[in-house]
């Protein structure tokens, strides 16, 4: 037990230093966990291991006692193209992947305490969102140097679950959430912000929060397993370097979610899930509020400023667990999101293109020895290409961005049961 407290130590501290930069569904993981990002994102209703907390604290009741660490390898390539606009210079294709590969820790750890009562914690990047553009899409309006965002959030979830009997069970998680933002390059709008000097190039400012993730899972027959989930709002504090850019003051909350899910054993070798969630974006001001308003004499940085108007989206997931063997288990699923970026709101979104929308995922488990597991997963993210309706305001000489990005994630994890 001793190395597995320093193992967690460790790999707790390294998530906290490690660069991640999710944008998958909207900007967040399509998956917690690298059995269950192999299944489509698939875990409300479908336990795999000790990051199950993070889809659905109830669920480990089920895990028994276990700890599991992981790294995913992330490489998005984000790109937009800027047709119609009357400013010389400006037409043309900007690739905003200057910096390409990211790594993404997680780390879980669950003990069942007694017949009833389990508890565990679970450490795992929630999202986030990274351009780099060496050319920079709003040079020919006044911005210099490179352009781009990176935004990171890692949530660290204490939970515990509750047998109410053999088949039912109850859990609740409490979500610590640090994040870390910065931007660069789009001093283009210091003279419609609040604040132009807390706008961009101030490097990294970071924020915290709290709030509470609740879930039930239920077996309703011996094939049948349901599972719901609700995630409060996450208040954190504001970005005060970057008080000129979003929102009521550099605010940038993290917003809701919830979702049902179901997993149904089919044959003894094989287990169908499928989950449908819901994300908030549009509940939070700095994420939702559409450009438009910065032309309604909202300027960034204020009460309604501008932000990336991004919608609420629906998230469908689907997967299968496939017992090929004793000591081999294989996986394969799929996700698909609501669109998040309107099309009239490309151009802001220029620094945050977070429009992928379907998720191919496959993996496997290998049984080693003594309870140790090795996993692994494939996610890729299909090109999705959002044009620009209207899209760029006439006093920037009009036309439209046109916004597009791909992904492939490939994740592997040590797991141990004792």
């Amino acid at each position: 037990m001793k190395h597995a407290k320093l193992q967690f130590n460790v790999l707790a501290l390294s998530l906290l230093t490690v660069s991640t930069a999710f944008a998958t569904d909207g900007y967040f993981s399509h998956g917690y966990g690298i059995r269950t990002q192999a299944t489509g994102g698939v875990g409300i209703a479908l336990p795999q291991d000790s990051l199950a907390a993070a889809s659905n604290p109830a669920g480990i009741a089920w895990t028994g006692n276990r700890i599991d660490g992981g790294l995913s390898w992330f490489s998005p390539s984000r790109s937009t193209d800027i047709t119609g606009n009357g400013v010389p210079g400006v037409n043309g294709s900007y690739e905003g992947n200057d910096k390409k590969n990211f790594w993404l820790p997680e780390l879980g750890y669950t003990r069942q305490l007694n017949q009833d009562v389990s508890v565990g914690i679970a450490a795992y990047g929630n999202g986030g969102m990274n351009t780099d553009y060496g050319k920079n899409p709003y040079a020919g309006f006044g911005s210099k140097g490179s352009a781009g965002v990176n935004l990171e959030q890692l949530f660290i979830s204490p939970s515990l679950a509750y047998k109410v009997n053999d088949q039912h069970a109850f859990g609740a998680a409490i979500n610590f959430a640090y994040q870390r933002f910065s931007a660069k390059g789009v001093s283009v709008f210091s003279s419609a912000s609040i604040d132009s000097k807390n706008l961009t190039d101030n490097g990294n400012d970071s924020s915290t929060g709290w709030g509470l993730r609740l879930g039930w899972s239920g077996q309703i027959t011996p094939a049948l397993t349901l599972g719901a989930t609700w995630a409060s709002k996450v208040k954190t504090g504001n970005f005060e370097k970057y008080r000129g850019l979003f929102a009521q003051g550099g605010g940038f909350d993290i917003p809701e979610n919830y979702g049902i899910g179901l997993a149904y054993k089919v044959h003894p070798q094989l287990t169908l899930a499928a989950d449908l969630q819901q994300i908030k974006y549009g509940d939070i001001s700095s994420i939702a509020n559409p450009l438009a308003n910065l032309f309604a004499g909202n300027p960034l940085g204020s009460e309604k400023g501008a932000g990336f108007g991004w919608r609420d989206i629906t998230v469908v997931k689907v997967g299968a667990v496939y017992d090929y063997r004793k000591d081999l288990t294989l996986r394969a699923g799929y996700n698909h999101g609501g669109q998040p970026v309107p099309a009239s709101e490309t151009f802001f979104n220029i620094l945050a293109p977070g429009v992928v929308q379907d998720h191919l995922t496959l993996g496997a488990t290998y049984k080693v020895a003594n309870g140790s597991e090795l996993s692994f997963s494939y996610t890729h993210g299909f090109k999705k290409t959002v044009n620009g309706s209207n899209s760029i305001p006439a006093s920037f000489g009009a036309g439209n961005a046109n916004v597009s990005l791909s992904e492939n994630i490939v994740g592997v994890a040590y797991g141990w049961k004792f």
